[in-house]
């Protein structure tokens, strides 16, 4: 089974989350057993699972990634999204989650969140 959804950032950084979306496909679905893929198939955005409690968190990463890797660093890539490139490879396109008894399985304090470093634009999300 694959579905897509699709997301809206507002900002040219920020951690999205889309637990509900992702719960809410694997609830439709069949699935008992098995694994939940979450890929996004951009490349100046990514995929990852951490806090979900407080929002600190996800401004923390997004100045952490910030401050590691700046806009303006003099990069060969001539369309002057580079640190949107490298950001999305630090965090990666894709997360794999369990699914036992048509549940996600996360941990208590987590969440599912898509990483915008280019936006705002739509973004695609294949479940």
């Amino acid at each position: 089974m694959t579905k897509q959804i699709a997301v809206e950032t507002r900002n040219q950084s920020e951690l999205i989350e889309i637990s509900g979306q992702v719960t809410s496909i694997i609830h439709e679905s069949t699935v008992d057993d098995g694994y939940c893929l979450v890929y996004v198939p951009h490349t100046t955005c990514g995929i990852t699972i951490n806090e979900n409690v407080d929002p600190g968190v996800r401004k923390d990463i997004v100045a952490g990634l910030n401050k590691s890797v700046p806009d303006l660093a003099g990069y060969a890539h001539l369309e002057g999204n580079s640190a949107a490139h490298i950001k999305a490879s630090l965090m990666g396109v894709s997360v794999i989650i369990p699914i036992v008894k048509g549940e996600l399985i996360l941990g208590t304090w987590q969440g599912i969140y898509l990483c915008e470093f280019d936006g705002p634009r739509t973004r695609r999300i294949i479940i």
